[in-house]
């Protein structure tokens, strides 16, 4: 005699679809902290809301266009201080970029903010055109104009603002 079960498959395929979404949007985000403020997440979503640059990175001698948001934008979203509010103390405050692998980068507030210098510093989502593969992405910061790629941070995931403290 043969036994039947009740038929799980197509509900346990659209949770695990449901699942699997919800883990990829979570993956396609980036967490912004600022000092004591409430973290902020910016999405991709996020960033198709934000003006557009394109860059060119010099990556061991191979130029490649890279297409994003700047790193300023994607910061002032979690409150970090600039324009005006970037005098004093809050000069000492520096950007921590944290990748999803730990490798992690410095940046100085100053270094970003246009009303200090031209920075074209992005966090990028497009490469030649295509959205970043795995092993770059899904967000990358792109410093063009380095002698090293070493602070294009690849697989970005969190930027912690901090002011150093005596």
């Amino acid at each position: 005699m043969r036994r039947t079960f009740p038929v799980f498959g197509p509900a346990l395929a659209f949770f695990l679809l449901i699942a699997a979404v919800s883990a990829n949007a979570q993956s396609q985000s980036i967490t912004v902290q600022v000092e004591d403020k409430p973290a902020v997440t910016v999405t991709a979503g996020d960033l198709t809301q934000i003006p557009r640059h394109k860059v060119v990175l010099n990556e061991h001698g191979t130029r490649i266009p890279y297409e994003g948001v700047l790193l300023h934008d994607v910061l002032a979203r979690g409150g970090a201080p600039f324009g005006n509010e970037l005098r004093g103390k809050a000069l000492s405050s520096y950007v921590l970029a944290t990748a999803q692998d730990g490798y992690q980068v410095v940046y100085t507030l100053t270094e970003l903010d246009p009303a200090f210098v031209d920075s074209e510093i992005l966090v990028a989502d497009r490469r030649d055109g295509k959205p970043l593969d795995e092993k770059e992405g899904p967000f990358r910061i792109v410093v063009p104009g380095e002698k090293k790629p070493a602070r294009s941070l690849r697989m970005l995931e969190r930027l912690q603002v901090t002011q150093v403290r005596k």
